[in-house]
């Protein structure tokens, strides 16, 4: 009697390895800090604008909403045309922009310099820092009445409130963003014969400029709300002088079309500046 004879194969090693090898998580599109892709991000803030307009437009070419109160889309564009064609409204704009550029750049030249000064040398900090932390909660509007007495209502007294409303958030975010520096890179450059001086020129500028830059695209932001309230009064040109206008003649159409030229004009300039802050500072992460 011949006993049958079982053969077992067992799994080579490589095949016992594959089959424990973990599988890679799928990937979900709503996981927490899951990346977007850029063609989606285009995609996604598309459409919300798509759908806040639909909406817009229902309420009210639906007649859910007066047209006094609130104008309609195609009613928006048509006083648009308007402005541009018979109201000279693209000279409003170049003088908006100015203005804002103008205090902006002023407000940076004081600001930027007296930041690095405070971040870099803990004396200046103690000296300066409880006048800008309490002048950063003052609102820039409050100035106005002040400002038009030591300036009076022209181009002057705008530029000073962007330059108020500007300066000393720079200054404070600017200290911050140096006095932030690594200490072993200030140590290894005294170690290397540095001396002060050249460590604040060397280290701390060098490693503070990605995070200056970042700061002054987003007080350039806060100077167009600004810039909106010095033209509120005493103004004879200017976006926020059409708007003003318009409310007195209940023009909503003209009112929501100067505030979606503001947007578009500062979504345009912030888009260029991070585009010059990712040039300049390839290596940095910002």
């Amino acid at each position: 009697m011949h006993a049958a004879t079982a053969t077992i194969t067992r799994p080579s090693a490589g095949a016992q390895g594959a089959a424990h090898l973990p599988t890679a998580p799928r990937r979900r599109t709503l996981a927490p800090l899951e990346p977007v892709g850029s063609r989606a991000r285009w995609m996604l803030g598309l459409a919300f604008f798509m759908v806040f307009v639909a909406v817009w437009a229902a309420f009210t070419l639906g007649g859910f909403v007066s047209p006094t109160f609130l104008a309609s889309p195609i009613t928006m564009l048509r006083e648009g045309y308007l402005l541009f064609t018979e109201y000279g409204f693209a000279h409003d704009i170049g003088m908006t922009v100015w203005r804002v550029m103008g205090g902006f750049i002023l407000a940076s030249a004081v600001a930027v310099p007296l930041g690095i000064a405070m971040g870099a040398w803990k004396p200046v900090e103690a000296f300066f820092e409880p006048f800008v932390s309490f002048c950063r909660y003052l609102p820039a509007s409050a100035f106005i009445p002040l400002l038009i007495l030591w300036a009076g209502v022209g181009e002057t007294q705008k530029l000073l409130v962007i330059f108020i409303g500007s300066v000393f958030q720079i200054a404070l975010m600017v200290a911050v963003t140096v006095g932030s520096a690594r200490k072993d890179l200030v140590e290894a450059a005294y170690t290397l014969g540095a001396t002060d001086t050249g460590v604040v020129r060397s280290v701390l500028i060098p490693g503070a400029a990605p995070g200056i830059a970042e700061t002054l695209r987003l007080v350039l932001g806060w100077a167009w709300t600004y810039v909106i309230v010095a033209e509120l009064i005493g103004s004879s040109s200017g976006i926020g002088h059409m708007i003003v206008d318009s409310q007195a003649l209940l023009n909503t159409g003209q009112i929501i079309f100067g505030i979606i030229v503001i947007g578009l004009i500062g979504l345009v300039s912030d888009f260029l500046f991070k585009t010059i802050n990712q040039r300049l500072f390839k290596w940095s992460t910002l």
